[in-house]
């Protein structure tokens, strides 16, 4: 029942759609979701917009938004199945630029305050022009 990681990178794969090859590296948890981002301008191929049906092939350079994070990887391998993450690891690299950014930015998010607390409790009279602003 097991294969081999040769039978699963399929040797004679020189071509992939990219919804199906962005689930495959798990980027996305579904290809309905990766078809979304793709449609929605978060993926781009090549430096350019691209439909969830473009053929990509090993060495492209993908650049991709989750979340907050913006990532650009380049495609190392080809697999049309979903395997495990260190199995899915193995089919891009994510460039060093592409690391150092993504880190200066989740730390520049870090060190901003989760909770921005109100200056004080309003007095008498802000409260009189919250009510007036709320019925009127």
């Amino acid at each position: 029942m097991n294969k081999s990681n040769a039978e699963d990178k399929s040797p004679g794969l020189n071509r992939l759609r990219l919804d199906k090859w962005l689930w495959a590296a798990r980027f996305y948890k579904t290809r309905a979701i990766a078809k979304q981002a793709i449609e929605g301008g978060k993926v781009q191929c090549d430096g350019s917009r691209s439909k969830p049906s473009k053929e990509i092939e090993a060495g492209m350079e993908i650049k991709l938004r989750q979340g907050f994070d913006d990532k650009i990887v380049i495609v190392k391998a080809l697999c049309e199945k979903r395997r495990g993450a260190p199995e899915a690891e193995l089919l891009y690299q994510e460039t060093e630029e592409s690391i150092k950014h993504r880190q200066s930015m989740a730390d520049q998010r870090k060190a901003q305050p989760s909770h921005w607390p109100p200056s004080s409790k309003p007095n008498k009279k802000d409260r009189r022009l919250i009510h007036r602003f709320k019925q009127s």
